[in-house]
């Protein structure tokens, strides 16, 4: 039995009025809100292939945009529908709601959506709701859309967070994650000097900051390996490894590979591990192309035995609550349901990683999540569960002293806001006892 589209089947390449980035950016939000697709996923790609290059970047963008203002675009919209339309009319709605707030003419998108929708047989029975309900909006425009609350996370998120956090933390965390995120780069070598070339911000941490529109391919350097992309959170954790020259260090769940690319930088032997062979092939490419060396695997962590490692960095699989920046389909496209299957397999991955450490190895446990389970609590439980591993205090120069707790460091969006934010991580370094 086929499966049944979610939306309209107009060949993307066709752009009447417009309508081709519109028609894909209603595709990909059905895919998002109604299958839990994320716009990573390869069929996301394949949504947008047959549209030329700036038609593939707008109906990304509008997607992207309307995810990550849902909540405000549905305040926005409830006022005029006495009952919830289908989940499709509800996002062909939602994307124009969003043009007409960031101050689209309203008539092309009134127009624009009307036309989308009288191209499907099971969705041109909603023009006139289409039409009537925009063209309100479009009455009120931007200075309808500023009226409107600032987008929040959906409740399967934010319950827990305000738990953890407080409110004001949370809605600092909200705030940074509609102001996106700007684009980060690691230095092989000298990071100053990287900043000057490229007119970007040097970070307390290191990292480059320059602005997210740019093209990091023609950035001077890139074909010459200078750099590579990197959040400034995500950078931390090998610098909280600290590998020195000609220690053995194993990467586990490694690609795509900027911690073992600043790991191979330090000087250190860098086994690299992971499940994903495409990923493991940006893994070589960034390799090749930065000139830096190391041993490169394929497999399940909890089946590699080689034992006897100076050092081990386990960035763990987790729920990337962290990234919403970078991601604003992800709490709409999740719904919690597998976080503790997530948390269940970190701690596993701990405790087969630990018995591979020489003795007096060290540890480091990293998630890109804002949840306390997946960072705080687990590097607590590993503390009770392999006595003598004890928990150290890494000295990072640049890095706010308020970051660091009894347990690691916790870094979450609200904070460097007048630097721009990083994504929500936790780390922590854990020592096992001399033999």
């Amino acid at each position: 039995m086929a499966r049944e589209r979610t939306g309209p089947s107009k060949d993307e390449g066709e752009d009447r009025a417009g309508l081709g980035p519109r028609r894909a950016a209603w595709r990909l939000l059905n895919a998002v809100t109604t299958e839990g697709m994320l716009l990573s996923d390869a069929r996301a790609a394949a949504m947008v292939a047959n549209l030329p290059p700036e038609g593939r970047a707008r109906a990304q963008r509008l997607a992207t945009e309307t995810l990550r203002n849902l909540s405000r675009v549905d305040g926005w919209l409830a006022p005029r529908l006495r009952k919830g339309p289908p989940p499709t009319i509800r996002n062909v709605l939602r994307l124009g709601a969003l043009e007409i707030g960031q101050g689209e003419a309203g008539h092309g998108v009134v127009n624009a959506v009307v036309a989308l929708v009288s191209e499907g047989k099971r969705t041109e029975g909603f023009r006139s709701l289409a039409n009537a309900v925009l063209r309100s909006l479009a009455t009120e425009g931007p200075e309808g859309w500023a009226r409107q609350e600032p987008p929040h996370l959906p409740d399967w998120l934010r319950s827990p967070l305000i738990e953890a956090w407080g409110g004001a933390a949370v809605r600092g965390m909200e705030a940074a994650h509609l102001a996106g995120a700007p684009l980060d780069l690691s230095a092989k070598e000298d990071p100053a000097a990287l900043a000057q070339a490229l007119g970007g911000r040097l970070l307390p941490t290191g990292s480059v900051r320059v602005n997210a529109g740019v093209q990091v391919t023609a950035l001077p350097g890139y074909q010459e390996g200078a750099f590579w992309v990197q959040d400034a959170a995500a950078a931390i954790p090998a610098q909280v490894l600290a590998p020195r020259p000609g220690e053995r260090v194993l990467d586990l769940c490694a690609a795509p590979g900027g911690k073992t690319l600043q790991m191979a930088a330090m000087g250190a032997e860098v086994t690299s591990l992971d499940l994903s062979a495409p990923r493991l092939d940006r893994l070589r490419d960034n390799l090749a192309r930065t000139g830096l060396r190391a041993r490169v695997l394929q497999g399940d962590v909890l089946d590699f035995a080689e034992g006897g490692w100076d050092a081990i960095l386990l960035d763990a699989p987790c729920s990337a609550t962290g990234t919403i920046r970078r991601h604003p389909d992800l709490p709409v496209a999740r719904d919690g349901a597998e976080i503790s299957g997530l948390i269940e397999l970190q701690a596993r991955m701990i405790d087969h990683a630990v018995p591979l450490l020489r003795p007096g190895g060290r540890l480091v446990f990293a998630t890109c999540s804002l949840l306390p389970d997946e960072g705080e609590v687990q590097a607590e439980t590993a503390l009770e569960r392999h006595p003598g591993l004890v928990i150290e205090r890494p000295d990072l120069p640049g890095l706010d002293p308020a970051l660091h707790t009894e347990l690691g460091l916790r870094m979450r969006p609200d904070h460097w806001a007048d630097l721009g934010g990083l994504d929500g991580f936790f780390v922590t370094r854990l020592r096992k006892p001399d033999a």
